[in-house]
């Protein structure tokens, strides 16, 4: 293949802006952002899992609080039926006596134990409540946090993406000034070699594989004509030579 030696050194400079491409998708990729997203979520998920069994605990508590309540009040309401029927004189026998005031002392005692059970309760849904409260806080500092986060990576990412669209266009517009062949193989090349395509000769040196050419290789580049497109024998990228490359 032939071309310019001025195109092959230019091709040089389409070489410079794709590494610049690949360097801006792999900060795109690799924002911090993006794990600190990931994290976040991760916690705020575990949080509304927390939040979500605080809060059916309240609810529970609340439910058996007022079921106890419920207990307490007709234990009181049949003590007080009991107790009625003792003050009204009606009940006139000895044993019939006993027996109602046996049941309204066992009622009063049933009456304390449930009042103790529901004190007990009371305490476990204000625990409840408190640490609903405090997850549902945790909970929104953590979105919070997110959002805040989210807004860092979109703004990172219109400014890459900016940078990025400044850079094809650049690129496109110096490729369209390249014979349509050399391009084709270059696209070609960089496709199978990591992104590089071409590379420049420096000091005898390769500077796509890094490996210096041997005597017998730099002797045919530099027999070769400036118009040749030659290629490196180690990796098989385009070889651009300029004044630096020591031939």
């Amino acid at each position: 293949m032939k071309a310019a030696p001025a195109d092959q050194i230019r091709l040089l400079d389409v070489q410079a802006l794709d590494v610049r491409l690949t360097q801006l998708a792999h900060r795109r990729e690799n924002l911090p952002e993006h794990a600190e997203i990931r994290s976040l979520d991760g916690e705020i998920a575990q949080q509304r899992d927390l939040l979500v069994a605080a809060q059916t605990e309240e609810s529970d508590t609340a439910r058996e609080q007022t079921k106890a309540e419920q207990d307490v009040e007709q234990v009181r309401q049949r003590a007080a039926r009991d107790q009625q029927r003792l003050d009204s004189g009606l009940v006139t026998s000895p044993k019939d006596l006993e027996s109602l005031q046996s049941e309204i002392a066992s009622l009063a005692k049933r009456q304390d134990d449930l009042e103790t059970i529901v004190l007990e309760i009371m305490e476990r849904q204000e625990a409840a409540q408190a640490r609903a409260k405090e997850l549902a806080a945790k909970l929104e500092e953590l979105e919070a946090k997110a959002g805040q986060t989210a807004e860092r990576r979109d703004a990172a990412l219109r400014e890459i993406d900016a940078e990025a669209g400044t850079v094809r266009e650049e690129r496109a517009e110096l490729a369209a000034t390249l014979p349509a062949d050399l391009v084709a193989l270059y696209d070609k090349l960089r496709e199978q070699h990591g992104g590089v395509g071409a590379a420049r000769l420096y000091q005898r040196r390769c500077e796509g594989c890094r490996l210096e050419l041997n005597i017998t290789e730099l002797g045919e580049v530099r027999s070769a004509d400036p118009d040749t497109v030659v290629r490196c024998e180690n990796c098989r990228r385009i070889l651009v030579r300029t004044p630096k490359s020591g031939l």
